[in-house]
C-alpha cells in the first residue's frame, strides 16, 4: 500500500501541515483545529499512523476517511473519534476534527489558513485515485 506523510506544525489557534508523497513531493497544505487532548470534533487527530480510505460522506460527498482504531479514530464507531475526514475548507474554526487541504498558507478573514481549497482537494482526490493509503502523520 503506498504511503503518504503529514508533517505538522501546532500553534494555539490551529494546527498546520504538509502533506508530502513517499518521493517527499508536498502535494498540498494542510488545516486542522489544534491539539486539544484528542477531544471529539474539537481537537486535531494524534499523531500516528492512519488508514486513509475513501469514503463517501452524506455532508461532503466523496472525500476520504482516516481510521486508526489503536488511536481511538475509526469512520463508524464505536470509538473516541469518528468521521474524521479530508474535505474542502480553508480555516480550522470550519472544522469538526477535520482536515483542509490548501494550495498555500495564508490569512483568510483575519485569521492563517490555507487558500484554493477546492483546487487543493480536487487534486488531492485525483493523487489518491480512490484507493487506500497509509498515512503517518508527524510533528515537522
Amino acid at each position: 500500500m503506498d504511503k503518504l506523510y503529514l508533517k505538522r506544525r501546532y500553534f494555539p489557534y490551529g494546527t498546520y501541515s504538509t502533506l508530502h508523497t513517499q518521493d517527499g513531493e508536498q502535494l498540498c497544505c494542510i488545516v486542522e483545529r489544534e491539539w486539544d487532548n484528542n477531544k471529539p470534533s474539537i481537537s486535531c487527530v494524534p499523531k500516528g499512523n492512519y488508514k486513509l480510505i475513501p469514503h463517501q460522506s452524506p455532508k461532503f460527498g466523496s472525500c476520504y476517511a482516516l481510521e486508526a482504531p489503536t488511536l481511538g479514530v475509526t469512520r463508524y464507531g464505536p470509538s473516541l473519534r469518528t468521521h474524521c475526514l479530508f474535505h474542502k475548507a480553508n480555516r480550522a474554526n470550519e472544522l469538526q476534527g477535520c482536515l483542509a487541504p490548501g494550495t498555500h498558507f495564508g490569512v483568510s478573514y483575519g485569521e492563517w489558513a490555507v487558500m484554493n481549497s477546492t483546487e487543493a482537494f480536487n487534486k488531492m482526490m485525483t493523487f489518491l485515485g480512490g484507493k487506500e493509503w497509509q498515512l503517518e502523520i508527524t510533528s515537522a
